[in-house]
């Protein structure tokens, strides 16, 4: 159980019978009566916002929910087959159950996978993935007054992101997966 006064961004809570998280939340003190939590909440099984208004003193239910360690394996008849490292289980998402983290895809590598009442509902990728850009026009020397300029890079995994001059085809680089940023090179080398 947790107090709807100590909701806060990612909390997760129980509303209706489905697992919600906490995007948004404004703790509104009128000058009369109680004060109470105004929330923006998405549905972790359909990905539906949804807002509501809890008093601060309500007691809110926290969903079952488990998290499991899964490798990514390929994808086959529009299905993502996913492996559970723990028992072996193989689970297969559709397009619509993975949108968030389609962009960073790779196979053989392990994603995590939230459960509820033992069932898979979202996939999370690692905060930090090294991923190859497969095209990259060539940065030219000159281009930029202040040494700061970007160009397009489209990667391993489809995903176009901007990145800086020196980056070349071939390289690995290491994105940033909350804001689908460039974080820096990374050197195969050692």
């Amino acid at each position: 159980m947790v107090l709807a006064g100590d909701l806060r961004r990612g909390t997760k809570l129980l509303f209706k019978g489905d697992p919600y998280s906490v995007i948004e939340f404004q703790h509104v003190k009128p000058g009369k009566g109680g004060a109470y939590m105004r929330t923006k909440m998405k549905n972790l099984i359909t990905g539906l916002i949804h807002e509501e208004t809890f008093r601060s003193e309500e007691k809110l239910e926290t969903p079952d929910l488990q998290y499991h360690d899964m490798l990514y394996l390929y994808v086959q008849n529009g299905l993502y087959e996913f492996l559970d490292q723990g028992t072996y289980e193989q689970v297969a998402f559709d397009k619509n159950q993975i949108s968030e983290v389609i962009d960073f895809l790779k196979e053989q590598t392990v994603y995590n996978v939230l459960y509820f009442n033992d069932k898979p509902i979202t996939v999370t990728a690692p905060l930090f993935m090294e991923l190859t850009v497969t095209e990259t026009p060539p940065g030219v020397k000159g281009d930029t007054a202040q040494g700061g300029g970007t160009k397009p890079a489209t990667l391993e995994t489809s995903l176009v992101l901007q990145v800086p001059l020196f980056v070349n085809e071939g390289d690995t680089i290491k994105v940033d997966t909350r804001e689908s940023k460039y974080v820096e090179r990374v050197d195969k080398k050692k």
